[in-house]
């Protein structure tokens, strides 16, 4: 871990790389996972008429689809406080209890880390 962030080199990645995603699309929220290989998989909001998730099940939904077994971590990247109790359930669906799961502000401040 480094000391000013309090997080490792991998986690501030997945930050960065939920920030980067956010920022791309101008949606509310951007997420980032990365699985038991260490492969990320980044993803923003999906708000379409038939179809509406959020960042962070979107970017679970990537990584099952790409033959993830795993999940090490999770970020969001909101202005939410919380997460919603469905984003932290996906996550754990594939993560289990251990998996990090870390919410940051848009200016990619660590807000709560759970797991």
């Amino acid at each position: 871990m480094t000391e000013s962030t309090g997080l490792d080199p991998e986690d501030r990645k997945i930050i960065t790389l939920a920030r980067s995603a956010r920022a791309r699309n101008g949606v509310a929220e951007g997420a980032a996972v990365r699985d038991e290989t260490g492969r990320t998989y980044v993803a923003a909001t999906v708000e379409l008429p038939s179809l509406k998730l959020s960042a962070l099940r979107t970017a679970v939904a990537m990584a099952v689809a790409s033959g993830a077994e795993s999940l090490e971590a999770a970020a969001v990247v909101s202005e939410a406080a919380v997460l919603a109790e469905a984003d932290v359930a996906a996550v754990r669906d594939l993560g289990g209890p251990g998996a990090a799961i870390l919410l940051a502000s848009p200016a990619g401040t660590l807000t709560s880390r759970t797991g």
